[in-house]
Formats: C-alpha cells, structure tokens, sequence
C-alpha cells in the first residue's frame, strides 16, 4: 500500500466515527457483506421460558439480585394454571422438530416441587402432540434436593446447575442461610447422589465471584473433584445493595486467576485429559463456530421470564422490574415493548460498544448487569477473549478440534 494511503488508513482508525474507515475499506475493495444485521429485529418467537417458580428462598446469600428471592416485593409461589398457561405459551408457535426450553429457577425454585413436576409432564405432553423436541433445566441452591428429585431429573434430561461459591468456609461466608449458618455440607451431601446418577441429567456449578472468593483454581480443582460435569465463574457486577460487587482491581485479579485455569485446561486436553472448565470450553467453542451476535443472550427475544404472578419478562433477573417487563402470560407478549427493547439493546446502538473490537463475542453485557451499573468489566472481557482467541490458536495447532467439547449452553457466559 503507498505510503498516503497508508497514512489516510491510520488517520481514520483514529475516528470515533467509523465512517470515512468504511469508506477506505470500499475505495480498497477490502469490504465484505456483513456479519451482523445493523437492523434489530422486531420480534422473536418465544422458544424458552424460565419460571419463577417459587419467589422465595431459605438462604440470605450476601448479594442476591433477587433481593432474598422475593424480587422486592413479598414472598410467592406460582400456582399451576400460570405454569401450565406457561407451557402452553411456550409451545404456541413451535413447529415439528423444532426444540423449546423450559427453565425453573427462584428464588429457589425446590420450594414449589410439585410445580415443577405438573409443568414438566405437561411439557412432555405438548412435546409429543406437536412433535417439538422440550429440554428442562433448573438453577438451585442444592439444599432441599432430595435422591427423588435426582431420579426425576435424571430420567429427563435436565441440565441442573448448583450455586456454589467456593469449597467449605468460603462458600459460607457468601451464601449461608437466613440465621447465618453454613451451607456447603449441607449441599454436598445432597448432591452427591446426582452427581453419581448423572447420565442424561448434567450437573453443573456454578459460581458467582465477589472479592471475598477470588481463588478460581482452588475453587475450580474442589468442585471438579467432587464430580461436577462442568464448572463455571461469573462475576458479581450488580447486587440491589452494592455487596460483593467486582470493581476494577477486582476484575483484574479475576483475570489472572482465569487465565491460570484457561492453561490448566490446555495443559489437560494437550495430556489426553478432561478439564471441565466451562467458561473455557464454551469461549472455545463459540470462537470455533465463528459466533458473532449482536446480543449477550436470548433475553428479551426468544427467552423470556415468567413471574410467579404470569408476568413476562426479558429474562430471570428482570422479574418484577418494569425496565423488563414485556408482557403477561394470559395475553402475551407486548410488540411493541419488545421491538423496542431489541432495538435499544443491539450491542451496535451501545456506547462504547459500537466501536470495541470485541462486540460481536461479548454482545455488550448482561442487559440486567449494564442497566443497573453500567460496565466496569469491559478490560476483563477483552482480556479474557484475548486470551482464549491465542488458546484456540495454540490448540487447534495440536489437537485439531477434538478439544472443542463445550458444556450444554448454559447460564455461563463467554465472558
């Protein structure tokens, strides 16, 4: 490239405005089609609901988004005409062979079994009368399952993820009950049974970092070894009350932690071994598949969450907050609400968004998390695809794509 030319390119990457870029790239015929739609769409069919089952829980775990599982207002349960007229939502547009997700999570959502088990079997029935294809999955603190519970997951396939912080003392100090007392016993020994069953049931954990428990390999190498299927880390960047919240250093050390792990599981998969460390195989994955997307998740799209009152959302964390609220269950979803919210969400109508090389990885954020308080972990992010782009690299080198084995998709993020 001459040497003005040259100087005209590196004038524009300068830009905020990425304008007279574009134009260069045309002038050079360096231009292709794009990736990602620049116009959102207007709506999604709804093809995974969560419920709310049970907005109630018997553990005062120190950041709770859903403020002790009542979401801000008083405790409930969801009677079985809305989760029966959930399903049946769920299911009002699904085609043969096409595949629908029902969730169940809380507050805790074992408060409220026989819900679970009526909407599950009534899913099982809407499946087989359409032909769709119904997967099941819930997110538990793990301290009322019992060995039926087990049994009923395993014989359905359920993807279960248990909340868990840490091993033994650091656990407790985040996630103890209402009087204060510890959990992680307690939880194991329920557990254990499913993690031993586990065949077509997967269990997961996952665990949510604050600054009180920010050592991952210890935490990671603990709950594999207690036989979890994968484990996954999200860090706490929204609690109603700020505690436990990530700030910069915090992120940082994050990390660095992550990337100790990342090579732990590049050590592994280059010896032959399994390493289920979830965040690493699903960024993996993802970057093997070529994702782009212009959104974090399906919230507010083809996801949605159910209240314990029939209230739709734009997903679990947005229950009973009006920036969220996109309907009800008795007359559906509001289109006009929704085709605002994915027009105002598209990761390219997001500053500083729309000009971060790694958007269409990221999508910009939990729409939850970056509502509330904005995005203080954009470095980590990038450093954390940054990271696994080079791993991808140095292992597709070796190992073609055998290491490509990602989780089932779930809670757990690229991020």
């Amino acid at each position: 490239m001459p040497d003005d030319d040259a100087s005209r390119v590196r004038a524009a990457l300068g830009d905020t405005d990425t304008t007279r870029l574009d134009r260069l790239l045309v002038e050079f015929g360096l231009d292709a089609p794009p990736y990602i739609e620049a116009t959102p769409p207007a709506s999604f069919p709804t093809r995974a609901l969560s419920l709310a089952v049970a907005q109630k829980c018997n553990l005062g775990c120190t950041y709770c988004y859903a403020q002790g599982g009542e979401f801000g207002s008083a405790a409930r349960s969801m009677d079985l005409d809305t989760a029966l007229a959930s399903v049946e939502r769920l299911f009002e547009r699904v085609r043969a062979g096409e595949r629908v997700n029902l969730a169940f999570l809380g507050g805790e959502p074992l408060a409220n079994r026989e819900i679970i088990v009526a909407a599950t079997r009534h899913a099982l029935q809407r499946s087989q009368a359409t032909g769709a294809d119904v997967g099941f999955s819930i997110t538990t603190n793990g301290t009322l399952l019992t060995v039926e519970d087990g049994a009923f997951f395993e014989q359905h396939g359920f993807a279960v993820t248990i909340s868990l912080d840490g091993i033994g003392e650091v656990h407790d100090q985040q996630r103890p009950t209402k009087a204060g007392r510890g959990t992680f016993e307690r939880i194991v020994a329920r557990v254990a049974p499913l993690l031993a069953m586990q065949r077509r049931m997967q269990v997961t954990a996952r665990v949510t970092v604050t600054p009180a428990n920010l050592r991952l390999r210890e935490t990671l190498d603990g709950l594999i070894d207690l036989g979890f299927h994968s484990v996954g880390f999200s860090p706490m960047l929204a609690s109603p009350s700020g505690r436990g919240e990530m700030a910069g250093d915090d992120m940082m050390e994050m990390l660095r932690q992550m990337i100790d792990c990342g090579q732990a599981f590049e050590e592994a998969v280059t010896n032959g071994r399994p390493y289920p460390f979830a965040n690493m195989a699903t960024a993996l994955a993802e970057i093997h598949r070529g994702t782009h997307r212009p959104y974090p998740c399906g919230a507010g799209g083809p996801y949605l969450g159910v209240s314990a009152e029939g209230g739709l959302f734009a997903c679990h964390r947005f229950v009973n907050d009006e920036n969220g609220r996109l309907g009800a269950i008795d007359s559906g979803v509001e289109n006009d609400r929704q085709r605002d919210w994915l027009a105002e969400r598209h990761v390219d109508a997001q500053s500083p968004c729309r000009n971060c090389w790694a958007r269409y990885l990221c999508g910009g954020g939990c729409h939850h998390e970056v509502i509330a308080r904005g995005r203080p972990a954009c470095d980590y992010i990038r450093g954390w695809l940054h990271y696994c782009l080079q791993a991808y690299v140095r292992l597709w080198s070796k190992h073609s794509d055998s290491f490509i084995t990602g989780p089932r998709p779930s809670e757990v993020a690229v991020g």
